[in-house]
Formats: C-alpha cells, structure tokens, sequence
C-alpha cells in the first residue's frame, strides 16, 4: 500500500511523493526522490493523516489524486553528505551568475540559486519589476556551468518565503515557518481593522503588507455588522445623534449630537433606545419623547372620523417637549373649528345652556378631562347655526 508523504527542499520549498514501503519514513529523515531527469534530496516534511489534509488545503498539493512522483528509498550518510556539500556549491554558482547578468546589463535582481542532488540541473531564482528577456543569458549560463539552466521569476513575497527571516514580532517569518501559501493582502484589510495606513508600520520585510493582517480580518467583518456604521445619523431620546466610532470588544458606541455632546452608550442599550423612540414615532410621528408613552384601552377611542383622540394626557406625568406637542395640536384644532366669530359666540352659548340644564354633564373633580369634539368644520352646530343665519336673512328680504 503506498502512503502519501510531504517531503521539504531547499528554499522552504515542498512537494507530496508516494511510498511504497510497508510502513511510512520517519520525520525529518533524508530521502532521494524522483526529479526533473534525475534525483533529488529532501527531507521528510509530514505523513499519513496530516500529509492528506495539507494536501488537499495547500497550494502545492494533489488534491484526491494521487502523486504524480514517488519516493524512492532513504539517504544514505555519504548521500547527506553530498547534499551538504551543495550549499557552498550553490552560492558560488549564484555569484558566477551575478557577473554574467552585470555583463548583459539586465535589470533583474538574483534571489538564490539551486543545484539538484545528481548536479543535472541548476535552477537559479531573480525577481524584477518588468518582464525579462533573459535568453541569451541562459545560453551563457549553460555554457559556463556545462549543464540544464533553468530562470524561474518570483516575486518578492515568494523571495522571502524562500530566504527566511526575522518578522518585527521576533519570530521567523508565517511564510518561511508554517504557512501553506501566500493569499493576497489588500490596503481594504487594514482599513476593516482600523490599522494605520503607513506602509512602513503595516509592511513587512519583503516591502509588502503583512501576511498577518489576514489573520483576524474576519472576526473584525462579522464583528462590525452588528454595529451602525460611523457617521451615521440615529434617532434617540435626545434627537439626531451622529455615530462618532464603535468599540466593538467592548461592544460601546459613542454618540455626538448637533451641539457637539458626546457619550457613550452600550449596544444592547443603544437598540433598545432606538426601537422605543421608533415606537412612539409610530404612535403619533408629531411627538418626540423623551420616554415611552403607554396607554391602555380606556384611554383611546376611535372616532367616526377615523381618527384617534387620545384623552387624560394632562393628568399623566409627561415630558415637556410632549405637553408641548400637544398644546400645539389643540390650537390647531381650535383654528380649525373656529371658522366664523359668530357662530363661535351662539355655539358658546349653547354650550353653556346645556351644560347649566344638565348638572351631570358638568366636570367632576377628579376626573379626567374629556375634550369635546366637534367635528373637522363645528359639526351639527355650525350647519344650525348656518340654517338659522340663512332663514333670517330670507325672512328680511321677503319683508
């Protein structure tokens, strides 16, 4: 039965092959694997389960199928030996290689250079800005080290990755140590976070942002939907108010009205200020209160008008601003009914006659105030008040 196996190169490089031996190589032990026309040396990176899922979550994997490469046998000692020897070898031949790219005058930078185990191939690693036509150099390069060159062009994150280092946090780079592969990393990433946007404070050795910004960007995306965005205008007991920021470890909101006063609120508290002032917007959208108004069913009737009077507010305990509105509605009713001077002064004094000649229609102390409506235009009284005008004025003509 053949076992999956990850198996590391030089320049944190990694590659699955399979195993056909009983049992799997141990860790970190040296085997020659097969390679482009020839062999290679590397040591063994992961196995058996683990091996499975870096292979279908990284980007170097196969996926569910099988490798295309097997791993021949274990190294020998006079096999480590020799791939020891490789790293003074490679290093000369990355300078040699330097000389010659000075010599062409190509703008491009020389990263690292590999030489395979069996010295059939020499792969040599270059970054730069704009596409290079590096052919002639190639020719060059074969002709010097009398073997197969192969130019690989990376970028600069890919160059760090396979040079390693030290990142600010004092520890080897993501990229170099455990990370599978390299995701993008946007300037929009810092912004969610709130981080500054100094690329030297949020870049990283490579000159790019920081593959750590990724790491919590999600938690900060689900994070801030619970909270109104900032600069958003809010509906409160206090009125308009403007959203300033948002903690959201904490879970507080600051909040800033028109004449610059500022405070903080809780999130839950926040919700629950709006959807009561939303509540008594829907009530009556004239009145804004301070507090939540509650009536129950005696203190509102339905009128043939289809409309809601709304009784005894003066003998509960309201706000100012909601008296307020109030005094404001009954003046304008009272501009409304009153439409002809007259008229108010014979449906006064009809009123007073009703009221003397049946004591029970007068107001008991103690109880609530009932405001008597007349209709949207003085109702029965104004159309009997307009009969009668009109009878005598026939009666005078006819005269």
């Amino acid at each position: 039965m053949a076992h999956l196996i990850e198996v590391a190169f030089r320049g944190n490089r990694k590659e699955f092959f399979s195993w056909d031996g009983e049992t799997p190589p141990p860790l970190k032990a040296g085997v020659i694997v097969e390679a482009d026309r020839g062999e290679d040396f590397g040591r063994v990176h992961s196995t058996g389960e683990l091996a499975a899922v870096r292979c279908n979550g990284c980007a170097h994997g196969c996926g569910s199928e099988p490798p295309a490469r097997k791993a021949l046998r274990l190294a020998t000692p006079a096999e480590v030996l020799s791939d020891r020897a490789l790293d003074e070898e490679n290093e000369r031949a990355r300078r040699q290689a330097m000389e010659r790219v000075k010599a062409h005058d190509l703008v491009m930078k020389l990263t690292d250079a590999e030489w395979q185990w069996d010295r059939r191939k020499l792969t040599i690693f270059f970054t730069a800005e704009k596409r290079v036509d590096f052919r002639t150099l190639v020719r060059d390069l074969a002709a010097l080290f009398k073997t197969r060159i192969e130019l690989k062009q990376i970028g600069v994150r890919d160059e760090a990755k396979r040079l390693g280092g030290v990142g600010r946090c004092g520890r080897e780079y993501c990229s170099s140590s455990w990370l599978p592969d390299l995701r993008p990393v946007n300037l929009g990433v810092a912004k969610d976070q709130r981080l500054s946007l100094n690329p030297q404070q949020i870049s990283g050795a490579c000159g790019r942002l920081m593959c750590c910004l990724r790491y919590e960007h999600e938690f900060y995306v689900q994070s801030r939907r619970k909270f109104p965005k900032e600069g958003k205008i809010l509906a409160t007991s206090r009125g308009e108010e403007k959203v300033v920021s948002c903690d959201i470890f904490n879970e507080r909101v600051t909040l800033r009205t028109a004449d610059g006063d500022t405070r903080v609120l809780g999130l839950l508290e926040l919700r629950e200020e709006v959807e009561r002032h939303d509540a008594v917007a829907m009530l009556d959208p004239g009145v804004t209160a301070e507090m939540p108004i509650m009536l129950d069913a005696s203190q509102v009737s339905m009128l043939d008008t289809a409309e809601y009077e709304v009784v005894a507010l003066r003998d509960a305990n309201l706000p100012p601003r909601v008296e307020a509105a109030i005094a404001v509605t009954e003046a304008e009713e009272g501009t409304d009914t009153d439409t002809d001077t007259d008229t108010d002064t014979d449906s006064d004094a009809d009123e007073n006659t009703d009221s003397d000649s049946d004591g029970s229609s007068g107001s008991v102390e103690g109880a609530p105030k009932r405001k008597r409506r007349r209709g949207r235009r003085g109702g029965r009284r104004l159309r009997a008040a307009e009969e009668r005008r009109k009878a005598e004025t026939d009666g005078e003509e006819a005269v």
